[in-house]
């Protein structure tokens, strides 16, 4: 790691009340005097007037100084605290850097502060990314999910299940010197039972972890189908307004329209698409070929028909269609809008045969939405009731989780199976251990290491 001092503005782009720089570094003591005219005093809002090479004012600004290893990074930290416009942010930050040439200060990379925190062990890796997914958080539920992984909630259920492996291969690997004995002492120190404690205990993290990405990345929700069935009303009542333009002409909408909107607190990336069929229209073509794009990606796919053509239509043409080009995880829920122009007798018929992924709803007024929304949450595989709360969550984790799973399966095959070979016991209990490091950051290659923090925005 480049050890000499990083600077970079942190806080937001844009005009704002107030705009932080933040210096960090081993050694930040002599830039603190520089700054200051003075020796600072830890954790004390100082009072000056930072002045240009010129001795022209640049601005009146706050210098705290957080000493080592006190500080967010482990390292000293300046940070001065100046009026919010882009351009002030912007001259504090380079009189920064010309003032601390000789310490060697440079501009900080993306993540490089929360990097360091990392480095010198004030954070784990889950702790870190938890920072990115607070700042990121779409909606209240995800904010919290973000704020227990911060704490350490998902990093102590995950140490708790590598000491617990440790302890076992301590026991494992203690009895490979002496043959004759070990299967008997294996089975009197409960070694299955322990195995299998674990493995129960593991089933419930990756339970955790799945409705964990679903808070952090959220449900990415395409409405597809023929023109006019109503995709971008439904898509104006999810969002709460008008969002997409609504006419009786077919073909309107001809370029997708992504929404961001939270249902019960879960994020859902809502893409309304141009409707599906045969078309002259060159840039309805291109509309056309979105859509069928949009499919390809989606989690949950709503295709949609218009009711009052049922039966007349073959609906099956177009699922089968739609469910060729969807990826093998996604859901197809078949959602029936337009009831208000249907006699009530005719509805009640309607829904009484309506099959188990078909919902019946009337985007204009409203009706079967909450039905609806309850139906994509479901499918999406959301279940919300985790006791001590629902941490978030990355697909690294969840992957890791289940290699270090398969591991430990292997590794009850080796041990307890009819053809016992305690040393490859041993080794998929170190194999389960090491995956389940990575989580954490405890074993986890430099080049995935980068990437994880070239994510983190400039300044934290």
């Amino acid at each position: 790691m480049n050890k000499n001092p990083i600077a970079a503005i942190a806080t937001p782009r844009g005009a704002g009340g107030v705009g932080i720089i933040r210096v960090s570094g081993p050694d930040l003591i002599g830039l603190a005097k520089t700054l200051l005219g003075a020796e600072p005093r830890p954790r004390f809002a100082h009072f000056l007037v930072l002045k240009d090479a010129h001795q022209e004012q640049i601005d009146q600004v706050l210098l705290l100084f957080f000493k080592s290893p006190a500080s967010f990074t482990g390292e000293d930290i300046i940070e001065l605290h100046c009026h919010g416009g882009p351009r002030v942010t912007q001259l504090v930050l380079n009189r920064v850097m010309e003032l601390g040439s000789s310490d060697g200060v440079v501009l900080a990379g993306p993540g490089e502060f929360s990097l360091r925190a990392f480095l010198n062990g004030k954070i784990d890796l889950v702790q870190a990314e938890a920072i990115a997914d607070l700042i990121n958080a779409q909606s209240d539920a995800s904010l919290r999910g973000a704020t227990l992984s911060l704490q350490g909630r998902f990093s102590e259920q995950i140490n708790r299940l590598i000491d617990e492996i440790t302890q076992l291969r301590i026991l494992v690997e203690s009895t490979l010197d002496f043959p004759e004995e070990e299967i008997e002492f294996i089975e009197s120190a409960n070694a299955k039972q322990r195995l299998e404690k674990i493995m129960n205990d593991l089933d419930q993290i990756i339970k955790i972890s799945s409705q964990g990405k679903i808070l952090r990345d959220g449900i990415r929700l395409a409405l597809v189908g023929p023109p006019n069935v109503g995709k971008s009303s439904l898509l104006n009542t999810l969002v709460g307004e008008e969002r997409a333009i609504v006419t009786p002409i077919a073909g309107t909408t001809r370029d997708r329209i992504i929404e961001n909107i939270s249902i019960d607190g879960i994020p859902v990336h809502l893409i309304d698409t141009a409707g599906i069929r045969d078309s002259q229209d060159v840039v309805e073509q291109i509309g056309v070929a979105q859509t069928w794009d949009e499919i390809t990606k989606a989690d949950i796919i709503l295709l949609m028909h218009d009711v009052t053509k049922a039966p007349d239509v073959n609906f099956g043409d177009i699922e089968t269609q739609v469910r060729a080009c969807a990826h093998s995880g996604a859901h197809i829920l078949t959602v029936m809008n337009k009831l208000d122009l249907l006699e009530r007798q005719q509805t009640d018929q309607i829904k009484d045969v309506a099959i188990t992924k078909q919902i019946y709803i009337s985007a204009k007024t409203g009706e079967g939405i909450d039905q609806l929304k309850e139906t994509i949450l479901r499918f999406a595989g959301w279940e919300g009731n985790a006791e001590g709360g629902i941490y978030t969550a990355r697909t690294r984790h969840l992957q890791a989780i289940l290699v270090a799973k398969d591991h430990l399966q292997k590794a009850m095959t080796h041990g307890f199976g009819g053809n016992r070979v305690l040393e490859l016991f041993a080794e998929e209990l170190h194999c389960a251990q090491n995956y389940l490091g990575e989580i954490t950051g405890k074993l986890l290659p430099d080049d995935l290491l980068g990437k994880i923090f070239s994510e983190f925005c400039i300044g934290k």
